[in-house]
């Protein structure tokens, strides 16, 4: 397996437990899930060349900030 690098990450307390509870789902650490969505994030950019949605600088819907 390739070494990986370790980055720094802050994110708001509601956003980590919102991730946490995620990662709890499927099993994975919070680490192994933000992972996860990054890797499917580029994934399907490079697919199709875009980002996952057109929407992606809209305001969220969600209150996670």
């Amino acid at each position: 397996m390739a070494e990986k690098k370790q980055i720094p990450l802050r994110v708001s307390e509601k956003l980590y437990s919102a991730l946490a509870a995620w990662a709890e789902d499927d099993f994975r650490s919070i680490n192994g899930q933000i992972e996860y969505l990054l890797t499917e994030c580029v994934r399907q950019r490079k697919k199709n060349g875009k980002y996952v949605s057109d929407e992606i600088d809209k305001p969220l819907d969600i209150d996670i900030e």
